[in-house]
């Protein structure tokens, strides 16, 4: 858990808690080059190679498992569509569509059913992941999010979605898989299979661990639409808050692993042509290109431009709309939904599928037009491919021979199939089919995201806005005579305009679309219509996923603060009341820390005395943690309190400790807890410090909370290893005797360091002496309370921090500042108090 206090959220839905942080500052100075510096080169160089070998097995295995998802969401999805066909078509004559749409239902209705039960095995597969890999990859270890049964839940469970009808994708789910890869991969172990362990010593640390998690999640990308570049921009603009050189070179050719590996399986098995390497991504939007019958026809000019920008307007609108109506529904879900049993969760996703399969049925026989067919073929092999594949995906429901039915042909078909019929049909569809299907999208859409079953956003946003530009494209032909306009152009623009006014990502969203289209000419409107539809979206909410990330109360990190934050200073947002521990300590103190204490790490401190050079030789020793601040004086004697009670069930110290067993230790006289009676005053708090001066009541305030030397930072786990170990030496002893762990050895349990709660207290002798100052971090980052609230951040950001101490001119630690103290909420409520004290 994050070190320091929770900031309190202003919306009163908004979950109290903490998540765990990754600690990419740990250890010594930097696990990485503290492992090359103890290799000779040639180590080096094999554990660099290592590390290029595991970047490539990440990206073909992403590859494969979008491979698995494309393979079975065809096969169920042809399957239903080829009976509930069959099906309509003998019971046009018959008059039994009652059952057809009983038959629909029947396979929807199972399929959502199995998502749903997957996501109640795991709740944290629910959604398109997005949101928590963007924590993840900011700092924020959300619990579970890339574990092995996430991503085979994730997985089997998106395919059923799809499958199941629901106006969801599969290309956002692909990203959280492909993260779960690159976590789980190199560490060549799992929770789930814990019988199957390989003694693999490379990558155990969470900046290794970070860094293939951003390799992963790129890999998803480019596996989803073909675009490795995109996908290595997208997760430097939308995840990782530390990024290098170095990593953006391993990053890209993990998702050129991936786009390659899914390319070469789907060519060979659609078009029997291994080594082919013709479908590029699990989304392609094919070849646009006007006919050359058409010789007025352009794919875009300069008037363009400013429709385009106009649509970018209107796009962003939408998606602000989108994530208002969204957001409204997660906080009713919050309310009313989770807080119930788990069933309840799983009706509500069987509510959505019966909904949405019965308008889909009901506006495809009711609402949709008989549209006559187009007999223009495209010249080019590859066009008229793309043509043929079209025209084969359209549906003739009710309607005579030569013509379709255009409603059920967006509705009646897989959303990869629906899009490139918006960007590539000949014929048209009407005005009044587009209107109606992008109400219906839009709405339906808006309301099955959130619900418990894993599900993707980015199709179905693409599908929308595809529907509203083609839209506009019919209507600037029909009503303003601009015969010239490509459809396919504005309606790629429309889903441009409006994907991005819902995720409002700019960058990687406009690589990731030129790489689908296969266009370069296209960048240009592209980044427009972006750009345009972010600020319009921005001027009234955030997008999509930081409004879902806000709603888990998560502490993420913009990439700058505002302007106005310079007018605070460390000391205005820093946490105060510090849990530290001194160079030397008694077990029994850091277990009551450990046990009493959420910290994720704490400073290593002295008392600033005449003798503390004498102090740190080891041969005394402070044996409780006296608190400083006369403001929290109160609050730290209830916090000693609480340590007390916790302490009862400690077994007695006749019970030796595993480092103890050839020394005899005495027993103090008293017989009482060591703390109770610290807290009582009827024990020394600080034995042979000043054998002359013993504490008496008459010590002034300032003489009972001196500040604090700081000297280092120790985290929870490496404190938990410790003890663990048996790391301590005996109070008659030296420090030296104390036995000393190697890098590796303290990395042993990573990731998943022993809990002391778990801790066998039968084990240790709390007379014990710990020494911590082997183990603790001597040169983390520091900054002075003067220091402005725009470097702390850049230097959080930069640098890949996660705890921050406050250090005075004379080396004193006056607080620490953690993420949950730079976060917008918190720094907004501290300017608040900045300005009513002025």
């Amino acid at each position: 858990t994050i070190l320091g206090e929770t900031h309190e959220e202003e919306d009163e839905i908004l979950p109290r808690k903490d998540y765990e942080s990754l600690d990419y500052d740990r250890c010594i100075n930097d696990p990485y080059l503290e492992v090359l510096e103890s290799m000779d080169n040639k180590k080096a160089r094999r554990y660099e190679a290592v590390k290029w070998v595991m970047v490539f097995a990440i990206g073909v295995c992403t590859g494969l498992v979008g491979l698995f998802v494309d393979f079975f969401v065809r096969l169920f999805t042809q399957l239903k569509f080829q009976i509930v066909q069959s099906s309509v078509e003998e019971c046009t004559e018959k008059g039994c569509l009652a059952l057809s749409l009983l038959e629909l239902l029947g396979f929807n209705l199972t399929f959502v059913f199995l998502a749903s039960l997957l996501v109640l095995i795991q709740p944290v597969a629910a959604g398109s992941g997005i949101p928590e890999i963007k924590c993840y990859l900011n700092g924020v270890k959300v619990p579970g999010v890339v574990r092995l049964r996430t991503v085979v839940c994730k997985a089997i469970g998106v395919l059923f979605s799809v499958a199941g009808g629901l106006f969801v994708g599969k290309e956002g789910p692909m990203i959280h898989s492909g993260a779960v890869v690159g976590a789980g991969l190199p560490q060549f172990q799992s929770i789930s299979l814990r019988k199957i362990q390989f003694n693999f010593p490379y990558f155990r640390s969470d900046r290794d661990k970070r860094d293939f998690v951003s390799a992963g999640a790129a890999a998803g990308v480019a596996a989803a639409f073909g675009a490795p570049i995109g996908g290595t921009l997208f997760s430097l603009e939308e995840g990782s808050s530390f990024w290098n050189q170095g990593l953006t070179w391993k990053v890209l050719f993990c998702s050129m692993a991936a786009t390659f590996t899914l390319n070469f399986f789907r060519s060979g098995i659609q078009f029997g042509s291994w080594g082919s390497f013709q479908l590029p991504g699990l989304l392609n939007f094919g070849e646009f290109k006007c006919s050359e019958s058409d010789k007025k026809c352009h794919l875009w000019t300069a008037v363009d431009l400013g429709f385009f920008i106009l649509m970018g307007i209107v796009g962003g609108l939408l998606g602000a709309t989108f994530n208002c109506l969204n957001k409204r529904l997660a906080k009713y879900r919050m309310r009313n939904v989770h807080p119930k049993p788990k069933l309840v969760r799983v009706l509500e996703s069987l509510l959505v599928a019966l909904t949405t399969t019965v308008v889909v049925f009901v506006a495809s026989m009711v609402l949709g037009e008989c549209r006559q067919m187009s007999s223009t073929s495209h010249s080019g092999t590859g066009t008229l491919a793309m043509s043929e594949d079209v025209n084969s995906s359209i549906k003739t429901f009710f309607c005579p021979n030569e013509t379709y039915n255009d409603m059920a042909t967006l509705f009646f078909n897989p959303q990869e199939s629906a899009i490139l019929q918006l960007f590539h049909q000949d014929g048209t569809f009407s005005p009044v089919t587009l209107s109606l299907f992008f109400l219906l999208y839009f709405l339906l859409s808006c309301w099955t995201y959130g619900i418990s079953v894993p599900s993707g956003l980015f199709v179905p946003s693409l599908l929308c806005g595809a529907a509203f530009g083609r839209l506009v494209a019919n209507l600037l032909k029909s009503y303003i005579g601009l015969d010239h306009i490509y459809s396919g152009t504005f309606a790629l623009i429309g889903a441009a305009a409006f994907l991005g006014g819902v995720v409002r990502m700019t960058i990687s969203l406009t690589v990731i679309l030129i790489e689908s289209t296969n266009e370069i000419t296209y960048g240009l409107p592209i980044m427009i219509t972006l750009m345009v539809a972010k600020w319009t979206g921005d001027f009234f909410n955030k997008g999509i996923y930081d409004i879902h990330v806000n709603l888990r109360g998560v502490p993420l990190l913009e990439w700058e603060t505002e302007v106005e934050m310079d007018k605070l200073r460390a000391s205005d947002i820093m946490e105060p009341n510090l849990t530290y521990v001194y160079p030397h300590t008694r077990i029994q103190s850091l277990v009551s820390i450990l046990r009493t204490t959420v910290h994720h790490a704490f400073p290593v401190v002295t008392e600033n005395r005449g003798n503390e050079r004498e102090f740190m030789k080891g041969n005394q020793l402070i044996s409780n943690n006296i608190k400083f601040k006369k403001s929290s004086i109160l609050t730290r004697a209830g916090e000693q309190r609480k340590r007390s009670q916790s302490m009862k069930s400690y077994p007695s110290s006749e019970l030796r400790n595993m480092c103890d067993e050839h020394i005899a230790t005495e027993e103090p006289p008293e017989k009482e807890d060591l703390l109770q009676q610290m807290l009582e005053r009827r024990y020394t708090p600080y034995p042979n410090l000043y054998p002359d001066q013993s504490p008496s009541e008459e010590w002034t305030m300032e003489e009972r909370f001196r500040p604090l030397t700081f000297h280092g930072m120790i985290l929870r786990s490496q404190l938990v290893t410790l003890l663990v170990r048996g790391v301590c030496y005996s109070e008659s002893q030296s420090s030296a005797s104390q036995p000393r762990l190697s890098h590796a050895e303290m990395l042993e349990d990573y990731p998943r360091y022993p809990d002391i709660h778990d801790l066998d207290l039968t084990l240790l002798n709390p007379r014990m002496i710990v020494d911590v100052t082997p183990y603790m971090n001597p040169s983390p980052f520091a900054v002075s309370p003067n220091t402005h609230v725009s470097q702390v951040f850049n230097l959080f950001r930069t640098m890949g921090l996660r705890h921050l101490p406050v250090v005075n001119a004379v080396g004193e630690i006056v607080g620490i500042i953690t993420r949950h103290n730079l976060t917008h909420e918190f720094l907004q409520a501290r300017l608040r108090q900045h300005y009513q004290t002025i």
